[in-house]
């Protein structure tokens, strides 16, 4: 901004010349924080772009409740692959419930508690038709981010996996019906595998083998304690990267919890007149070398990818993505990233019928 008044000549090229040193240095400074890859200076170069050369403080705002998106007129984006698996909801009578909590048995005696249904939608960064919570406090350009191709390439029709999906926390379940009440006797851990993530798992994996692309799904158990999952889990991952060495995506899938004890919160958004659960992809950041995650930044690009083809494919999909200082597993491979499926409160035919949209997210990600 210009000041008003006569400024000078001297002290403006003074002026201009520490500015310019100035900057130099910071890049100096931080240029090893970048590494190799076949995009690295691309994506270095938008990590590179601070607005004003300045942090931004963090995006603390709490999410917002977006109204449902109208998707009467969506189509899928010119140059992507559109082949769409059609939903067949899992028959209900195969579930079994006898280990299982059931919202229509008898509760006589228990507290009853409330469901709210929410879309959290517009907050943080707008990157395309996406939204990132950034929550670093640094600014990224991340557009061109998005736009860098991916480091790595599935190949279809492969007899060796190219995709592994697991499960840090196994045992993180689901409602068994679309309802908006919960009683006391409602825990949502289990081993049950019609309830829990597994069956989001299954459904993910089944869809990508159906479209040509290897999936290997591991069930291991890892929070039989809670503490040191991510630790067990990392381990299962080597050891199946290791026997398949063409993997070239890992998803961790969780699903979130959200809301009170006396009032859960079930994110949802609704896609060909059927309602679906919400995502959260989870991106992590290690600018500074502390967590052993190098190659974030190309984590950050699939993350980014995946967030914007789920809204221009179908809107309202996700949540905005979690960008903060982590890392969990995601230092594994440049495709590792951890997404969250719908909350507790979510019904498993809401987070099966998510699962499917996601695995078709996927192939046309993958398929760039």
């Amino acid at each position: 901004m210009k000041r008003k008044g006569k400024f000078p000549k001297f002290l403006k090229v003074v002026a201009s010349f520490a500015i310019v040193i100035t900057a130099v240095f910071c890049l100096i400074r931080r240029l090893p924080e970048c590494f190799g890859s076949q995009n690295s200076a691309a994506l270095a170069a938008a990590v590179f772009t601070l607005a004003d050369g300045e942090y931004m403080l963090s995006d603390n705002k709490e999410e917002t409740v977006a109204t449902e998106p109208d998707t009467s007129s969506v189509t899928p984006s010119a140059g992507k692959k559109t082949n769409e698996e059609s939903y067949k909801p899992v028959d209900k009578s195969i579930r079994d419930k006898s280990n299982y909590y059931d919202s229509f048995a008898d509760h006589t005696g228990e507290e009853k508690y409330s469901i709210a249904e929410k879309t959290i939608g517009a907050d943080g960064t707008q990157v395309e038709n996406c939204f990132v919570k950034n929550k670093t406090g640094l600014d990224f350009d991340f557009e061109s981010i998005l736009k860098t191709p991916l480091t790595f390439k599935v190949k279809e029709n492969s007899d060796s996996p190219q995709v592994l999906i697991y499960h840090t926390h196994t045992s993180e379940g689901y409602m068994d019906e679309d309802v908006d009440y919960f009683y006391d006797s409602f825990y949502s851990r289990t081993q049950n595998e019609d309830f829990n993530v597994v069956a989001v798992g299954n459904v993910i994996a089944d869809t990508l083998n159906k479209k040509g692309i290897k999936t290997l799904h591991d069930k291991t158990v890892h929070d039989s304690t809670y503490n040191g999952s991510y630790d067990r889990s990392v381990q299962t991952v080597q050891s199946d990267m290791s026997e398949y060495s063409d993997i070239k995506v890992v998803l961790d899938i969780h699903r979130d919890a959200l809301g009170t004890d006396d009032c859960k919160v079930k994110t949802v958004f609704t896609y060909d007149d059927k309602k679906a659960a919400q995502i959260m992809v989870l991106s992590g950041c290690d600018i500074y070398n502390e967590r052993g995650f190098e190659n974030w930044q190309n984590n950050l690009n699939f993350a980014l990818k995946i967030q914007n083809t789920a809204e221009t494919m179908y809107p309202g999909m996700t949540r905005p993505m979690s960008f903060d200082f982590f890392a969990y597993n995601e230092y594994v491979c440049d495709g590792s990233l951890l997404i969250e499926i719908g909350t507790d409160a979510n019904s498993i035919d809401e987070v099966e019928y998510t699962a499917q949209l996601l695995a078709n997210v996927l192939y046309n990600v993958l398929g760039e």
